[in-house]
């Protein structure tokens, strides 16, 4: 049974994504041990709360290295909200710039928007090949942020981990800003909107990421 890690670092909505994914009948574990993070099929790394917070807690419990490892090793991550923030090279809160993991340059800043946070359900923009969003590019997800990636780049401090692979952004709006809803790039695919609280469209992005393994 194809098996998949949430991993455990203290932020996060962990409990709905184990239960989307033990909905799709695969083997779910939530866990921060580096061992089991390493050697599933997949890995998905959520993210509730504040960047810096989010990167400080994920460095702690040894995150940042599994995540470097398996991407070096071609294995799949997915990181979903913060989760996918935390995968650039800085985020930008309160005034203060927090160093990212530094896969994909871009730095993570407030939306520009009469209203935040952006929480609701929102269209998305996707590239016609991408994997993730097959079959689902026109639906619905629910996002809930207030802050997003407008400006993703190659120039980050551990970008050669995904040099071979192309990049496929996915788009969306809201008020004055165009962030990124998605990425896919190799064996690193992230959302800013919750999969896992999006209903049937969630549930098909899902089977697509495991779909890949």
């Amino acid at each position: 049974m194809t098996s998949v890690v949430v991993f455990d670092y203290g932020f996060g909505n962990v409990r709905s994504m184990v239960r989307a994914l033990a909905n799709l009948d695969i083997d779910v574990t939530l866990t921060s041990d580096y061992r089991q993070a390493f050697d599933a099929d997949g890995l998905v790394v959520p993210g509730v709360g504040a960047f810096a917070a989010c990167v400080e807690g994920l460095k702690t419990v040894g995150g940042d290295r599994v995540i470097y490892d398996r991407l070096r090793d071609g294995r799949p991550v997915m990181g979903v909200c913060v989760g996918l923030q935390v995968m650039f090279a800085h985020g930008l809160e309160g005034g203060t710039e927090t160093d990212g993991l530094g896969l994909i340059g871009g730095t993570v800043g407030q939306l520009d928007a009469d209203v935040v946070p952006h929480m609701g359900w929102n269209t998305v923009e996707a590239p016609a090949d991408s994997r993730l969003l097959d079959g689902v590019a026109g639906e619905r997800f629910y996002f809930v942020h207030s802050y997003g990636v407008t400006d993703p780049s190659d120039e980050a401090p551990h970008a050669d981990l995904l040099a071979a692979y192309d990049r496929k952004v996915t788009w969306c709006e809201y008020g004055r800003s165009r962030f990124v809803a998605a990425v896919e790039q190799g064996p690193l695919v992230a959302t800013q909107f919750h999969p896992e609280k999006s209903a049937q469209a969630g549930a098909r992005l899902l089977r697509n990421w495991i779909s890949t393994f």
